[in-house]
């Protein structure tokens, strides 16, 4: 399989990634309102579930191609779960409201997101 190929995987699969994270951002933009990056938060949450998911299933199933593994973990999962975005809600949340909601931020995205990852993989060694 050419270098090629692996590209066009990892961008095809961060297109429908970036475009679902997206999606979660305005669904949680009009239901839970803009005063805290539940968007965010929810696609880096749900984003590791489905990562743990995933390694079970591409794991317990090979051989698979490295496009297949690519255009899901690193393209879709890697461009759905935002961490960039994280990284710039965390300083605004510092900047323009106060430490404690940054903190709460921080911490809630980090141990939900283990713990989403460590629920996939769990389910996913039960399901799959």
């Amino acid at each position: 399989m050419s270098g090629g190929t692996i590209w066009l995987a990892v961008g095809a699969g961060g297109a429908i990634g970036a475009m679902a994270r997206h999606g979660v951002s305005r669904v949680a933009l009009h239901f839970l309102g803009p005063n805290f990056p539940w968007g965010t938060l929810a696609a880096n949450v749900s984003g590791s579930f489905l990562m743990g998911l995933m390694i079970v299933w591409l794991s317990r199933t090979e051989p698979h191609s490295a496009a297949l593994r690519v255009f899901l973990t690193v393209g879709l999962l890697g461009a759905f779960t935002t961490f960039s975005t994280f990284s710039l809600d965390v300083v605004t949340l510092y900047r323009d409201r106060t430490v404690m909601i940054a903190a709460a931020y921080l911490l809630a995205s980090i141990v939900l997101a283990v713990a989403g990852l460590l629920g996939g993989l769990g389910l996913g060694r039960q399901i799959l």
